[in-house]
């Protein structure tokens, strides 16, 4: 009998891709003892009563068949009310939107409807995880534009215009931005449509974090001129509405890019959960102020640990949007992996190293305040008697800096 080799049949883009490092110290952490784990994001709170309610009712109700592919009529009906309530964009319910099991899905589905092999993809780092990976399983090629803290994390018409080539099919823009908590104003947007208009790029806007900006209302890229016909709109009820395990995203964007992404989810998906999307129904309709109190709180532990990160000596860009902190630990002479490996044994404290985000996330590590400020108090006291521990080669005038 011959036996399998494993190795020839597995595929190669497949082999190539390297496991989150997000995941990588999730796990670590879940096998210690008396960890702390900043490095989820994902909200501490609860999913709001009305929500939870209206998933159960419907299970009561017997409605657990499936949904028409691109999801309940009154979800997308729902959905695109609140675009345009929140952030002035109109889409048809009938053929612009499509529901999707989570936001991630909606990334994939959009990337794979895009590309064709050597399609080149622009991606703005550090940024989420997920979009090289796919990009490089849809046959396309991962260019990676690697932002500054001198630039708020932001994207620059500069920065990108040097980047596109005949290649460029698609712009990500992942913003507010995971993990520096970056955003972009509607000045910034601007010059950033500016370059676009001039080439047949599309956009991949991921506003999975619209809801949790902070000094200002979220902007998007699409609500400007001429940029609704040229970008989909990614975002999705994880993230503002507490509803991470219900795992529900959506896709909004011209219908003949839509109806594309729409047969790849019938192939690979079917259809979203139905029971989110009678609870998701109820999320748009009734949970304006649930999304205000927990950004209040939000807003709270995120000067919380600003203030806490700057008092330690750490420089630490102050975020504007998300539920994560991003600060620089290139005082310590310790790299992002090795800071988050001492820390983690050392005190037992998880945060994820810059580099998990993209190569120009060296130096810095990802922060969620997707906690208790009683938890988050306790955490920034272990991770100030780690940074005091460090010889003074590693943590030069650091320790001298901490309270």
């Amino acid at each position: 009998m011959t036996p399998v080799d494993y190795d020839s049949i597995l595929s190669k883009k497949a082999k190539d891709i390297k496991p989150s490092g997000i995941r990588r110290y999730f796990d670590v952490a879940n096998e210690m003892e008396g960890v702390i784990s900043l490095g989820i994001g994902e909200p501490d709170f609860k999913t709001p009563w009305v929500i939870r309610k209206a998933g159960m009712d419907s299970l009561a109700q017997g409605k657990t068949q499936y949904s028409a592919n691109s999801g309940l009529a009154d979800l997308r009906v729902e959905i695109t009310n609140y675009m345009a309530r929140r952030f002035g964009l109109v889409y048809h319910p009938q053929d612009e939107v499509v529901v999707t099991v989570g936001g991630s899905e909606a990334i994939d589905i959009c990337i794979r409807t895009v590309l064709d092999n050597g399609d080149e993809v622009l991606i703005p780092e550090p940024c989420f995880v997920c979009y090289a990976p796919i990009v490089t399983l849809s046959g396309g090629k991962a260019v990676a534009i690697p932002t500054k803290a001198e630039n708020k994390f932001r994207l620059t018409a500069q920065e990108l215009r040097e980047k596109i080539t005949d290649r460029t099919k698609l712009l990500i823009l992942p913003y507010p931005n995971n993990p520096t908590g970056a955003v972009m104003r509607r000045e910034d947007l601007e010059e950033i449509a500016a370059v676009l208009r001039e080439h047949n790029i599309l956009v991949l806007s991921d506003e999975i974090y619209a809801e949790l900006t902070y000094n200002g209302r979220h902007v998007s890229i699409a609500s400007l001129p001429g940029m609704r016909e040229r970008c989909v709109v990614i975002n999705g009820f994880s993230k503002a509405y507490a509803m991470t395990g219900w795992r529900l995203g959506f896709a909004a964007g011209p219908a003949p890019i839509i109806q594309q992404m729409l047969k790849i989810h019938q192939y690979a998906i079917m259809c979203a959960p139905t029971t989110s999307q009678y609870a998701a129904i109820q999320a748009l309709k009734n949970c304006d102020d649930d999304i205000q109190m927990m950004v209040d709180e939000y807003n709270i532990r995120r000067r919380f640990l600003v203030d806490g990160f700057r008092r330690m000596g750490l420089s630490c860009f102050e975020p504007e949007g998300a539920f994560y902190v991003f600060p620089s630990i290139k005082s310590t002479g310790l790299s992002s992996d090795e800071f988050c490996e001492q820390l983690l044994h050392a005190q037992r404290v998880a945060v994820i190293p810059g580099t998990a985000f993209g190569a120009s996330g060296e130096g810095h590590v990802r922060v969620s305040y997707a906690y208790s400020l009683k938890h988050l108090d306790e955490a920034l006291k272990r991770i100030q008697r780690f940074i005091e521990s460090l010889t003074p080669v590693k943590a030069g005038k650091t320790a001298s800096h901490v309270l």
